[in-house]
């Protein structure tokens, strides 16, 4: 197996690795509910599930 001639410096390693971060999720609003929620992804608001502003699905509980 190959080896390293010399010992990698931290400061080279660390250049290496800074396009390696950690980004925050993109949140939207419901214009409908006014809930902030992941984009392209269902919600629920009081037990019933929201897609785009639309009721998916009714839970039974609240009918």
């Amino acid at each position: 197996m190959a080896h390293p001639k010399r010992k990698i410096s931290k400061t080279r390693r660390d250049k290496r690795r800074t396009h390696y971060k950690a980004t925050e999720p993109t949140l939207a609003k419901c214009p409908t509910t006014g809930e902030v929620h992941l984009y392209h992804r269902t919600y629920y608001v009081d037990g019933n599930l929201y897609y785009k502003g639309k009721l998916v699905f009714e839970s039974d509980a609240n009918a």
